[in-house]
């Protein structure tokens, strides 16, 4: 095919990621409460996960006199942890893409869309693609994600309570987004859809009926 052709054919795409407002595309779809919620619970376990390595004891509280000891507790279960894990979470979210050929949660997740995919592969190929934006923005945080960053800042600020309770007492009992998710933020059972949607695993193939599926979707 033609590389002229191709970019004709991709005109369509063009238009859905560029457009004149992003809050004003018919194709803007923010995250909801499930959405919010489930990226929050897995990014602050993740970030519990990393802080929770060390093994090192601390000591707390203050003595005026310096004479009477000080409390020693382990880090991994000290306040001080949880404190640095919660800082700066919700930036976490703005490591995720929009992976519009997915209509799903998943459809927010890390790595690179199969549509920046295709439209970097074209520039590598010496194709001139014009969305309207610079270049260099093309991998920015899209709307969806900026404002799901607003949300996870909101939910995290809401529910610091339940949060703080669930690491102090119920951790080693259930996940945070079952305490976090199912237990508070979404009481509903139909507004927990999401929380079963899952990536397939890597090296999961695709039949050809999928594929011709997920091309359409993206294009």
């Amino acid at each position: 095919m033609h590389l002229k052709s191709v970019v004709i054919l991709l005109l369509p795409l063009l238009q859905l990621v560029a457009g004149d407002s992003p809050e004003e595309e018919q194709g803007v779809r923010y995250a909801n409460r499930c959405e919010a919620c489930k990226i929050l619970s897995a990014e602050l376990e993740a970030r519990l996960g990393e802080t929770g390595k060390s093994h090192d004891v601390i000591e707390i509280g203050y003595s005026v006199d310096d004479v009477r000891p000080k409390k020693r507790t382990e880090y991994r279960r000290s306040e001080l942890r949880l404190l640095e894990s919660l800082e700066n979470v919700c930036e976490r979210v703005l490591e995720y893409n929009l992976h519009k050929e997915r209509t799903d949660s998943t459809r927010f997740a890390k790595g690179m869309s199969q549509t920046f995919q295709t439209l970097h592969g074209l520039v590598d190929k010496g194709v001139k693609v014009d969305l309207g934006i610079p270049y260099e923005l093309w991998d920015k945080p899209p709307v969806e994600v900026t404002q799901m960053k607003t949300q996870c800042e909101n939910m995290l600020e809401e529910y610091e309570e339940t949060i703080s309770d669930w690491y102090f007492k119920l951790q080693d009992k259930k996940s945070l987004q079952k305490h976090l998710c199912e237990d508070h933020v979404l009481r509903l059972k139909e507004e927990r859809e999401c929380l079963k949607e899952q990536l397939p695993p890597a090296g999961t193939k695709k039949s050809k009926k999928d594929k011709l599926k997920g091309d359409k979707e993206e294009l």
